[in-house]
């Protein structure tokens, strides 16, 4: 089993700045892929970005804005969301992909005032 923990969404202005982050813990060796996902209530789950061992991938809403990157020894994702605009609010999940199955983080808030 994989256990992810989401934490950094909150309040923000347009145009500023939140740094998301997902803590694995368990089974996390072997893990393919590290995603961080976005939903809004009625609406189908985005993927923002992904980070594999072969580089990172993008959402076109979001290229340029967002960056996604680990840090190894503590076994955190981070997802560093700039320029942010009032269609970035959502709640953000951190996804993880081991051996074909899914593991899902319980979501953060993420709020962009005009």
């Amino acid at each position: 089993q994989v256990q992810l923990v989401e934490s950094g969404g909150g309040l923000v202005q347009a145009g500023g700045s939140l740094r998301l982050s997902c803590v694995g813990s368990g089974i996390i060796y072997s893990i393919d892929a590290i995603s961080w996902y976005r939903q809004e209530p009625g609406k189908q789950r985005e993927l923002v970005a992904t980070i594999t061992s072969r580089g990172t991938n993008y959402a076109d809403s979001v290229k340029g804005r967002f960056t996604i990157f680990r840090d190894g020894a503590k076994n955190t994702v981070y997802l560093q969301m700039n320029s942010l605009k009032p269609e970035d609010t959502s709640v953000y999940y951190c996804n993880a992909v081991r051996y074909g199955q899914f593991y899902w983080g319980q979501g953060t808030q993420v709020t962009v005032s005009s």
